[in-house]
């Protein structure tokens, strides 16, 4: 189970930190990734974390000012955004893969998303 929090309405320029709690599998062998779909678009990419944290991976669109973690300690991977545009509005998912690639097809779990509105 993978369970976001940390959603909300912010304007454009500030910050959110979002976090996802995963349960019920081995977190510390997973790569996770944040993807976000917006009304009327498909689900997209956002950022990927591999499972020891050493190697991390953007959407060009968000590189620059997201920046992916995990604490495998406990059981979390965060997605701290900065600068934020209106056009980030989005839900986030975040999801886990036991392969090392990131589409969506190849992750293996989801959460129910969260959902993050930039105003301007």
């Amino acid at each position: 189970q993978l369970v976001e929090s940390g959603g909300g309405l912010v304007q454009a320029g500030g910050s959110l930190r979002l976090s996802c709690l995963a349960s019920g599998f081995t977190f510390r062998i997973y790569g996770m990734g944040w993807f976000r779909q917006a009304p009327g678009k498909e689900r997209e990419f956002v950022a990927f974390i591999n499972w020891s944290g050493y190697s991390t991976y953007y959407a060009d669109s968000v590189k620059g000012r997201f920046t992916i973690s995990r604490d495998n300690a406990k059981n979390t991977v965060y997605l701290q955004m900065n600068s934020l545009k209106p056009e980030d509005t989005a839900v986030y998912y975040c999801a886990a893969t036991y392969g090392t690639t990131w589409r969506v097809d190849d992750m293996n779990y989801w959460g129910k998303g969260t959902q993050v509105t930039v105003s301007s």
